[in-house]
């Protein structure tokens, strides 16, 4: 409990750098010094960007521990993630929490097919890195609506021994979804892998399990319900996987995914779908 204390009072967390990386997708570059030194892949923080803000928990893309900074990859959607989309490079977040959650699952696999969706493409990076330097054979499905929401190409493409674009429009790569392209190559036998890492909306990872479970292949799902503190206290992030309570900020937030009660955690996502809107037009207009 200390660690994470001294984390929540480590200031300033000034932003460093700022890129757009596609429409209302950015990606900021922030000092955390506490948190760059301890950061594995497939953990989180939390953040609150000022007083009056909501938390909300971001991945980790990226992290440079002599310089004391960590990468972080959102979409701006709600209030909280308009406002941090607002602030400039040297501007400061109030609060910054983590490194949260447990490391990936996947990272002593040495063959791991993993699947991104829209901005969440961005949290294959650090586990990429890591199963690079293992010398893990990997395969990559970047999943989007359309071509432009397929980010972070370069880094991820250029780490992968396999990388496969889909979109549902068809505007790059496969037309159609991530569970059909992967069932192609696994039905055609062009892939070989010992477990999966899908990282998405609920409905994806429902598809990606459903289609994994008729091959008998190991699939992990990477959960991001409602968290309020990130310390398995407040019970927002609970979800129900083999018919157990878990809480994805301290079990989680990779889960077995042929376990997971999805329909669960749709309907446990969407609870506070009206007050967002509401409190999104009353302070942004929109």
């Amino acid at each position: 409990m200390e660690s994470y204390m001294l984390r929540w009072g480590e200031m300033p967390f000034k932003i460093i750098s700022k890129k757009k990386l596609a429409e209302k997708i950015k990606m900021i570059e922030i000092e955390a010094p506490l948190v760059a030194r301890s950061a594995m892949p497939g953990q989180f923080v939390i953040i609150r960007v000022d007083q009056r803000g909501e938390r909300i928990p971001l991945t980790i893309v990226d992290w440079n521990p002599s310089r004391g900074t960590i990468t972080l990859v959102f979409r701006e959607i709600g209030l909280t993630t308009m406002k941090l989309g607002r602030r400039r490079v040297g501007e400061e977040i109030l609060d910054v929490v983590g490194p949260l959650g447990n490391p990936s699952q996947v990272l002593n696999y040495d063959r791991v097919c993993m699947i991104g969706e829209g901005v969440r493409i961005s949290s294959l990076y650090p586990r990429l890195k890591y199963l690079k330097k293992c010398g893990s054979h990997t395969v990559v499905i970047a999943y989007a609506k359309s071509g432009d929401e397929i980010i972070m190409e370069d880094e991820i493409s250029r780490l992968s021994d396999e990388y496969y674009v889909v979109t549902s429009d068809g505007t790059r790569g496969f037309k159609g979804t991530a569970a059909i392209t992967l069932h192609n190559l696994l039905k055609e036998s062009k892939m070989k892998v010992e477990v999966v890492l899908a990282v998405g909306s609920p409905l994806m990872l429902r598809s990606i399990a459903a289609v994994t479970k008729r091959y008998q292949i190991r699939t992990i799902a990477d959960l991001s319900p409602i968290m309020l503190d990130g310390l398995g206290m407040c019970g927002c992030c609970r979800v129900i996987v083999g018919n157990e309570v878990k809480f994805a900020c301290i079990d989680g937030p990779e889960f077995d995914a042929h376990l997971v009660d999805y329909d669960n955690l749709i309907s446990r996502m969407k609870m506070y779908r009206s007050e967002e809107q509401l409190s999104l037009k009353i302070h942004m207009g929109g």
